[in-house]
C-alpha cells in the first residue's frame, strides 16, 4: 500500500515541538489529575439531570493528558481512519520508491506540526476515532494555563470545562447511532470525490496548507480547497450542520448548569468570551485556515438553534433531534429554529400567543 503519512515522524514532530505546559510540582499535577477525574463525574451528573439524556453504552473513563499525549492519541484516531482510507484509494498499490518515501516524510512532519500547534490550544477533546464508543480526552497542562491567564477560581473553571466535554461525551454515548453517521458522512466525504489518486493529492496538499500557515500567515490558500465536487460540497453542509449542533449544545448546556453549580460563571464566561475573541493577526490567520475561526462560529449559532428549539418545545421536545439522522437539523434550519420545529413537531402556536 502507498504510505500517505510517516505516523512515527508525525509523532516525533509533536512530540518535539509540543510546548512544555504551565510550571507544576509533581504533587499539583497529581492534585490537577485527581481533581479533573473527579469533576468529570460530577459534571456527568449534571448534565445528564439537565438533558434528559443519558449513556445507552458503558462509558470509558475519562483520560487526563499532557499535549505529547493529546497529539499521540489523536495520531492513533487519524491511523484508524487514513490508512484504510488510503488503501482503497490507491487500489493497494505498492510503494512507489523513494518519491513516496520521501512525501510520506514530508506529510509527516507537516501533519506533527499541526498537531503540535493544537495541543497547546485544546482544552478537551471527545475523540471517536480510535474505538467505539470514543473517549474523553482533557488536556490538563492547557486547562491550567487557561485558568492561571484569566486568573479564573480553578476547580470553577474546570468544572466548567468538564460541563462542556462532558456534554459532548454523552452526546455520543446517548445516541449509539452518532458514531456511526459522523464516521459514516466522512467517509462519503471520501467518496464522493472525483477520482482517488486525486484526492490523495488534494488531502496532502490540504495537510501542506495547514503547515504553511503556521510560518506564513499571510497565505491565502485554504482547507476548504480539498472540497472538489458538489456531492461533497453536500456532505461538508451534513458534517457542518452536525458539528453547529454539537457544538452549540455543549455551549447551552454549560451555561444552564453553571449559574446553579459554579459561582464565578459569569466571570468566567465573559473572560472566556473575551479571550476567544482576541488574538494577534498570526493567531488570527492560523485560526481561519485550521478551521478554528468557523468552529468559535459554530459555538454562537449553534447555541442560539438550542435555545430557541428549546424555548418552543422544551428540553424533551429538542432532544427529538437525536431521534436519527432524519431529524437533524439541516443547514439553513440552524438559523431557523422554527423551520426544525415545524418539520419535526408539526406547526406549534406562536409563542405566548
Amino acid at each position: 500500500m502507498a504510505q500517505f503519512v510517516d505516523w512515527d515522524l508525525a509523532a516525533a514532530t509533536a512530540g518535539a515541538l509540543s510546548k512544555s505546559g504551565p510550571a507544576v510540582s509533581y504533587d499539583d499535577a497529581m492534585q490537577v489529575v485527581s481533581e479533573l477525574r473527579a469533576l468529570t463525574d460530577e459534571a456527568a451528573g449534571h448534565v445528564t439531570a439537565y438533558t434528559g439524556l443519558s449513556p445507552q453504552v458503558e462509558v470509558p473513563p475519562v483520560r487526563v493528558v499532557d499535549r505529547k499525549d493529546w497529539a499521540a492519541v489523536n495520531i492513533t484516531g487519524l491511523k484508524q481512519v487514513i490508512i484504510p482510507l488510503v488503501s482503497r484509494l490507491s487500489g493497494d498499490k505498492p510503494p512507489s520508491g523513494l518519491a513516496d518515501a520521501i512525501g510520506s516524510r514530508v506529510t509527516g512532519v507537516q501533519a506533527g506540526t499541526i498537531l503540535a500547534y493544537l495541543s497547546g490550544r485544546v482544552l478537551g477533546q471527545y475523540e471517536v476515532f480510535s474505538g467505539n464508543p470514543g473517549q474523553l480526552l482533557l488536556n490538563a497542562p492547557n486547562i491550567v494555563e487557561v485558568e492561571r491567564k484569566l486568573g479564573a477560581d480553578s476547580r470553577d473553571f474546570r468544572l466548567w470545562v468538564c460541563l462542556h466535554e462532558v456534554t459532548h461525551r454523552v452526546q455520543f454515548t446517548a445516541v449509539p447511532w452518532m458514531r456511526g453517521y459522523f464516521l459514516g458522512e466522512v467517509q462519503a466525504f471520501v467518496d464522493a470525490s472525483q477520482s482517488g489518486e486525486h484526492i490523495l493529492e488534494r488531502l496532502r496538499r490540504g495537510v501542506a496548507t495547514l503547515s504553511d500557515a503556521l510560518r506564513d500567515p499571510d497565505s491565502r490558500s485554504s482547507v476548504i480547497d480539498i472540497v472538489q465536487t458538489p456531492a461533497q460540497k453536500a456532505v461538508l453542509d451534513r458534517l457542518t450542520a452536525l458539528m453547529t449542533l454539537l457544538e452549540g449544545h455543549a455551549e447551552f448546556v454549560m451555561d444552564g448548569v453553571g449559574p446553579e453549580v459554579i459561582p464565578s460563571v459569569e466571570s468566567i464566561r465573559s473572560k472566556f468570551n473575551r479571550r476567544r475573541e482576541s488574538g494577534n493577526p498570526l493567531e488570527k490567520a492560523i485560526r481561519r485556515l485550521l478551521g478554528i475561526e468557523v468552529k468559535m462560529r459554530q459555538y454562537a449559532e449553534g447555541r442560539k438553534f438550542v435555545h430557541g428549539v428549546v424555548e418552543r418545545v422544551g428540553m424533551a421536545g429538542f432532544n427529538k433531534v437525536f431521534d436519527s439522522p432524519l431529524t437533524l437539523p439541516r443547514l439553513d434550519e440552524l438559523g431557523d429554529p422554527d423551520a426544525w420545529v415545524t418539520r419535526v413537531h408539526g406547526p406549534q402556536p406562536a409563542i405566548g400567543g
